[in-house]
């Protein structure tokens, strides 16, 4: 089963530049996967260019786009936060100032709006 999530970039006029990331979205896992091995502006901005995913980090310690199976699925571009986390995945990760934060968006809950959550420290991956 998918945990579905959304992988950002802050840019310098406020513009959320995102891609969608299929599997193991939660902070355990893609969080750590995040800080570990894309931990630079230019890390992120790489991966995120490739558009929407299955994962980031697949055995080949590459990520598994959409658009090596045929599919186009570029960036999304939202106009600031507040557009950026009103769409339906679990959670959202965001590099803003040098850092991940991560947003678990209660999507299952009807009540509870976007929290940041802490992302464990310490590598998953080699």
């Amino acid at each position: 089963m998918a945990t579905r999530s959304r992988i950002g970039i802050e840019l310098s006029d406020g513009s959320i530049l995102s891609a969608y990331h299929h599997w193991d979205g939660y902070p355990e896992w893609l969080g750590r996967i995040l800080k570990t091995h894309y931990n630079t502006k230019d890390q992120v901005a790489e991966l995120i260019d490739g558009g929407d995913m299955s994962t980031c980090w697949a055995e080949n310690n590459e990520p598994e786009y959409y658009s090596a199976r045929g599919e186009d699925c570029p960036p999304r571009i939202d106009k600031n936060m507040k557009v950026f986390l009103a769409f339906g995945e679990e959670y959202s990760y965001i590099f803003r100032n040098g850092e991940w934060v991560c947003y678990d968006m209660h999507e299952f809950e009807d009540s509870k709006l976007p929290e940041i959550v802490e992302i464990p420290s310490g590598a998953l991956m080699a």
